[in-house]
């Protein structure tokens, strides 16, 4: 097993890519392959390994060395392990740390939208449309794998995945199900999908018309949490659908919303 880095100031080298980098930083816009991405918590890093990701670097509190982190750093190999107390490494993060490890793993290669869903098998699709919030990326993302969707797609102006709090919250689910980045819709429609994009509009039909169902390859589009979704967008889509609200609610959360669009809309042998 390696041997740990005792941290003994904010300051130490090899510790920044845990505290003074920026997300923006880590992912390294302009060499996207050569980024580095956050994982928090010994499950969701175990995923990510499963999954196939690389560590460079796991940070832990000492106290989990012979604990929840044992069987990580066993598993990453020769890769530096950095440890301290608790206090400091709250400092250094910022936050008490969830189970009290974080790993810096390599972001992968972009796929295109052809590598992740030419196969026939791909029947259901999100598209999330210029949606920023962490939490509801990550939200979306665990419904998604829960309920049966083949993909995400995401707009340039959408929330990265693999931003430390988006991981978190999806509980490792952005590693569970293939994803890219959509710069055209025409590409779907490329590809044989119809396009389903949830809006109130005075088009719209109901999430429990059977034409929606009878698709079979249907890519649901959920928009931004306060606009909704660009009206050049709603006006390209082959269907317009609403959820059927009560009590005058004139809507839901985007990663509600996603929640129940996928488990309505998914597809039926």
């Amino acid at each position: 097993m390696t041997e740990p880095i005792e941290i003994t100031s904010l300051d130490q080298q090899g510790v920044e890519l845990f505290s003074t980098l920026t997300e923006a930083q880590l992912r390294n816009k302009v060499e996207p392959e050569k980024g580095i991405f956050i994982a928090e918590s010994p499950k969701v890093i175990h995923v990510a390994l499963n999954a196939g990701y690389e560590p460079t670097a796991l940070l832990c509190e000492r106290r989990h060395i012979e604990g929840d982190a044992k069987s990580l750093i066993e598993r990453c190999g020769d890769i530096p392990v950095y440890t301290g107390e608790r206090q400091l490494l709250s400092q250094l993060t910022g936050y008490t740390l969830t189970r009290g490890v974080l790993c810096a793993m390599r972001r992968p290669k972009e796929k295109t939208v052809e590598d992740i869903i030419t196969d026939s098998s791909a029947k259901r699709v999100v598209v999330i449309d210029g949606v920023v919030d962490t939490t509801n990326i990550g939200a979306i993302f665990r419904s998604a794998a829960a309920l049966g969707i083949d993909a995400v797609l995401l707009t340039r102006n959408s929330c990265d995945p693999l931003n430390r709090r988006a991981v978190r919250v999806s509980m490792g689910s952005v590693f569970l199900v293939p994803w890219t980045w959509l710069d055209s819709y025409s590409t779907l429609h490329r590809l044989g999908f119809k396009t389903a994009a949830m809006a109130l509009t005075d088009k719209s039909v109901s999430i429990d018309d059977p034409t929606l169902t009878a698709e079979p390859r249907l890519a649901i589009i959920m928009g931004t949490e306060g606009d909704g979704l660009p009206k050049e967008t709603i006006a390209a889509a082959d269907y317009v659908v609403r959820i059927p609200m009560s009590h005058a609610v004139d809507s839901l959360n985007v990663a509600a919303a996603a929640a129940v669009a996928f488990w309505q809309l998914r597809f039926r042998e």
